[in-house]
């Protein structure tokens, strides 16, 4: 979870091939209190953070590298807590 936006942008290249307009990257730590998102928002990619003090993010599937495709619903808590 160190990684800054070059690196999760590299990450995201490595596995999906280019960052897609409009689009958002979640990345997890193993104990999933931490979350990062990078979004390309059409003009920009911007990368943030979200740390739980207790509990965990909920993970369907837990799969290194699983393909998850959230909706606004979907991502709004997530990115509001």
């Amino acid at each position: 979870m160190r990684a800054g936006t070059d690196t999760a942008l590299a990450r995201v290249m490595a596995v999906v091939g280019v960052a897609k307009p409009h689009c958002a990257y979640l990345f997890a730590n193993q104990r999933a209190n931490r979350m990062k998102v990078l979004v390309h928002d059409g003009v920009g990619i911007w990368l943030a953070a979200r740390r739980l003090n207790q509990g965990a993010f909920h993970r369907p599937g837990t799969d290194r590298g699983l393909e998850v495709e959230l909706d606004a619903e979907q991502l709004q808590p997530l990115m509001l807590g």
